[in-house]
């Protein structure tokens, strides 16, 4: 199955209301997982969902984004943060956390936000503001 599809196939069923949306996303997750050349990060990320009841599975989104080269995985979340912070910002919140403990990750990041359009700049400094 195409990325585009397994991804799609994520966001559908996030909310996980029965088992059957359970089984769906635990299955394209793994799939993803098997071949990880092509995947769209900035989708990805925008499958993290505040009222997932199911929190163990939204970290399992979260371990799988950080398996990702690291600057790739923060210019993902760069170019989505605004839509993320907006639609997620329990997960927007908690990836920041992470980001600004690794030392390497808090570091490049801060490089990266210097080039960000403005916009983007103070969505993340919001969210580092709320965090304090």
């Amino acid at each position: 199955m195409s990325d585009d599809i397994l991804i799609s196939t994520l966001k559908a069923s996030k909310l996980m209301r029965s088992r059957d949306e359970v089984l769906n996303f635990d299955n394209a997750l793994a799939e993803l997982a098997q071949n990880t050349v092509d995947v769209d990060l900035e989708e990805l990320y925008l499958v993290l969902d505040d009222n997932c009841e199911h929190e163990n599975v939204m970290w399992g989104v979260v371990h799988f984004l950080e398996s990702f080269d690291v600057k790739e995985q923060l210019q993902a979340l760069l170019n989505v943060v605004q839509k993320l912070a907006y639609e997620a910002p329990g997960w927007t919140e908690i990836i920041h956390y992470r980001i600004f403990n690794d030392e390497p990750s808090r570091f490049l990041y801060q490089d990266m936000l210097r080039s960000a359009d403005l916009n983007t700049q103070q969505v993340v400094t919001r969210i580092l503001e709320e965090e304090e």
